[in-house]
């Protein structure tokens, strides 16, 4: 039987892909393995939203060339978020480079001719190809590929292409198998999923469904789980999915709304398609209806013709709104994209300083917001073991350390928390009521 090694770099949609990748190799007798140098197919799934991405996939791409000197029928393939301009680079590199898109059609490069499994359609939709998740107790389902938005600074338009959304009853179906295989917690993935929209047979008719239809049919799934989803993006959060995460019973009250800055000209300049004080809007709907909401978003430092007048802005904004969490970038310039073309003015030292003072500003803010969970009994789901702590996410996604049994990871527990920072809360496991339910 032959072996495959895989890595993954990227989002939580790489994942994914990665899963169904495993998945497909799976079904034609590869056996996983985690070292290169045995492996027969090396594949590896890039991101290359940051540069630093791509350049940790050169670095691995020396080492698989290093391994074929050693077994010169070893083969290697390179898909995932590939920019046109690194292509001629990479083709160098890797065997094959191809398109996650048609992993139907993989097999006539690295199965073999005379492979009897080798017969699935090279146009079948690789959504339908069954995952196999390393994730438990998360499972990550795909509601859409793809993204029409073009913000000035993204890859994913050209890497990925536009948006496809997929059929809502192979998602639901999805989600229904992960849950009989006693997944905890469904995370439903898209490049911008609140702008999902699909056509879904009825009893008498053809109906949309948009994505608060989606959730609140995955809502009504039997099963003790939770739900959670990204990404969002601010110009299509309608006042129908606030009211959805509302008033169901397994959507967490967490949301990742990425602002990306907060100055309207840059904002512009970024093509993001709202205003601050349209994003201050919505942020404040979903705070006013769901009042234990998290909230985290993205803000990039350093966009070109960035002043520091403008990155203030930011900071004005981090400090007026009730952030959970802020995931900080400084920008770098990706070829193809329209911000590659301005003129990239920001130093590097000036983007550093800045990613420092917006984290000097948040830290100081979740330190004190934080002490609000203090000797609080929450619920929260254990999903692995790290040194001597087991690693949770409570209902409202904040990180949780405690120290218990191995035996609890995938189970909902409810944690006293014992102490609280900037960045976690440590917590020990409640005698009374150590299981809990949401049924």
């Amino acid at each position: 039987m032959k072996k495959y090694f895989l890595k993954t770099f990227g989002c939580q949609m790489n994942k994914s892909d990665s899963q169904r990748i495993a998945g497909f190799l799976e079904e034609n007798n590869y056996r996983r393995t985690t070292t290169m140098e045995e492996a027969d197919l090396i594949v590896v799934n890039m991101c290359s939203v940051r540069q630093s991405a791509v350049d940790r996939v050169f670095g691995l791409a020396r080492k698989i060339d290093h391994c074929k000197k050693k077994n010169p029928k070893q083969q290697s393939i390179l898909t995932g978020c590939i920019l046109k301009q690194d292509k001629p680079k990479f083709k160098k590199m890797f065997d094959y480079l191809l398109n996650i898109k048609d992993l139907g059609s993989w097999g006539r490069y690295c199965l073999g001719k005379n492979n009897q499994r080798n017969k699935r359609d090279p146009k079948k939709d690789y959504f339908q190809l069954k995952p196999l998740s390393d994730s438990w107790p998360i499972a990550y389902v795909p509601i859409s590929t793809g993204c029409n938005n073009f913000c000035s600074y993204c890859v994913v338009p050209y890497t990925r292409s536009e948006e496809v959304c997929r059929s809502a009853k192979d998602i639901i179906q999805e989600v229904e198998e992960a849950v009989k295989n006693n997944f905890k917690e469904i995370w439903l993935l898209g490049q911008n999923v609140n702008s999902y929209s699909a056509s879904m047979k009825g009893d008498k008719k053809t109906k949309k469904i948009s994505f608060p239809d989606l959730l609140k049919a995955i809502d009504k799934i039997p099963g003790d789980f939770w739900i959670r989803f990204t990404s969002s993006h601010p110009k299509n959060f309608s006042k129908e999915l606030i009211r959805v995460m509302a008033h169901s019973k397994k959507i967490t009250p967490y949301l990742h709304l990425a602002v990306q800055s907060g100055d309207n000209q840059i904002l512009e300049r970024m093509n993001r398609k709202y205003t601050i004080g349209q994003y201050k809007k919505i942020a404040r709907e979903i705070k006013e209806e769901i009042s234990n909401i998290n909230l985290s978003t993205d803000i990039i430092v350093g966009f070109p013709g960035e002043t520091k007048k403008q990155f203030e802005n930011s900071i004005r904004l981090v400090e007026k709104t009730d952030f959970d969490m802020i995931y900080i970038a400084r920008y770098s310039a990706r070829p193809g994209t329209a911000a590659a073309k301005m003129d990239d003015d920001v130093p590097p030292e000036e983007k550093k300083r800045r990613e420092k003072a917006l984290n000097r500003v948040l830290e100081k803010r979740l330190k004190e917001k934080n002490k609000k969970y203090l000797n609080k009994i929450i619920p929260v789901l254990i999903l692995k073991k790290d040194k001597d702590f087991l690693i949770a996410k409570s209902f409202d996604y904040k990180t949780v350390k405690v120290k218990a049994a191995a035996e609890n990871i995938g189970n909902f527990i409810n944690v006293k928390i014992t102490k609280t920072d900037a960045w976690g809360l440590l917590g020990k496991i409640d005698q009374w009521k150590k299981q809990i339910s949401h049924n």
